[in-house]
């Protein structure tokens, strides 16, 4: 067994690990180990955006949105922390050169999608999260104390006196690796590969939640898992490719095998996966439709150019026709309990991303709070592991 001595280990490679390790003091010897190569996470999937408080008179509209979509079973706390941050988040990104979509004015253009009020995402065409985990990957790899490794997994945690010491972890070739640490932070995504149908990568098993389960650390909500409206039906067998949640946001439709509408398609992602599921049992179909005939070419080609290629890739062109599309497990709204600072209940180990449960996303998510959250208390378990070092 190989050992090896860091001031803080990161587990996972997405926007939570990544955004907590920028975060740092420089001073720290940090390891950021992942369980596939550097760039398989969850997070470069993102499609539809970031949210942002659009201005100071959004911010009730904002809560009660990110409530109602939860059913009020959000953390309140935690919910505005995420939107009072928002903002100073966003202009972080911008300065690290994250090329959000813009006015011809220049000013950040904002797109809308289920369940908002109003339009308060900021997007790169149809790939953000790629656009942002690419960035925020490139200034880590600049800092001269952080090593990543992958193609590692952790396997356990070290835990001295109720304090997390460390983890053991295997390598590619399953040799075995103990390393300690006086910090920890989980950020190893989702649970989407315990699924048939997921968007997510399939390597990503909820391996943080089970270890934690092992140490009797609290879990909560582990039953919170939110079904996404739209993937690309395929007969093919691998992860369902997502039409992001933005293209309802732009006017295309949903419609079932009569080409009718029936659900209004702005509404929360739970009620329109349930009105989806209604129709294809009531039809006996395999997939519903939708269509971008009420989009106009120009946002087609501009803000949705990938989707439009990979549709494309499969026999469907989205200019002239509809394309067929089945709800897949997509997020994982519990976790990890976390407090404030993203500290589980074990002392010095912290939990951040979609590993953890801090309750702004209640029982369903609203759309395109993922990626603001995970950086949110990103940032915040950074702050507070800073402040113990000194």
């Amino acid at each position: 067994m190989e050992e090896f001595e860091y001031d803080v280990v990161i587990v996972g490679c997405g926007v939570g690990g990544l955004y907590t390790a920028l975060n740092l003091s420089q001073n720290n010897k940090v390891l950021i180990i992942t369980k596939a190569d550097e760039i398989s996470s969850d997070s470069m999937l993102a499609q539809g955006g970031i949210c942002v408080l659009h201005d100071k008179d959004d911010y009730d509209a904002y809560f009660e949105d990110t409530m109602k979509a939860g059913h009020y079973e959000n953390r309140q706390e935690s919910v505005d922390i995420m939107i009072r941050s928002s903002r100073k988040i966003i202009d972080d990104l911008l300065q690290r050169g994250v090329r959000f979509a813009r006015n011809d004015d220049g000013s950040l253009k904002y797109t809308r999608e289920g369940a908002h009020s109003r339009p308060r995402i900021c997007f790169h065409e149809d790939i953000t999260g790629k656009e942002i985990t690419t960035t925020l990957l490139a200034e880590v790899k600049k800092m001269a104390n952080v090593t990543i490794k992958e193609y590692v997994t952790m396997t356990d945690i070290i835990e001295e006196a109720r304090q997390c010491q460390g983890i053991k972890a295997v390598d590619r070739e399953n040799k075995e690796l103990l390393i300690k640490a006086p910090f920890v932070v989980m950020a190893t995504g989702g649970i989407g590969g315990l699924y048939e149908h997921s968007t997510n990568f399939p390597h990503l098993t909820g391996d943080a939640c089970r270890i934690a389960k092992q140490h009797n650390i609290q879990l909560e909500h582990m039953d919170y898992v939110q079904i996404h409206p739209t993937s690309l039906y395929s007969e093919k067998a691998g992860r369902s490719f997502l039409i992001s949640e933005s293209a309802r946001g732009e006017k295309a439709i949903l419609l079932n095998n009569k080409k009718e509408r029936f659900v209004d398609e702005l509404l929360p992602r739970d009620i329109v996966s349930k009105a989806i599921y209604e129709q294809m049992e009531k039809e006996g179909s395999k997939h519903v439709w939708m269509s971008f005939e009420n989009v106009p070419d120009d946002i087609i080609v501009q803000h949705f150019p990938h989707i439009q290629e990979k549709c494309l890739e499969e026999g469907y062109d989205i200019l002239k026709e509809p394309i067929p599309i089945v709800p897949a497990q997509h997020y994982f709204m519990g976790g990890i309990h976390v407090n404030s600072d993203s500290e589980t209940t074990m002392k010095n180990l912290f939990a951040v991303g979609e590993t953890s449960c801090n309750g702004v996303h209640g029982k369903n998510r609203l759309a395109s709070n993922s990626l603001l959250e995970s950086l949110v208390f990103a940032n915040r378990a950074a702050v507070e592991i800073t402040r113990r070092m000194i």
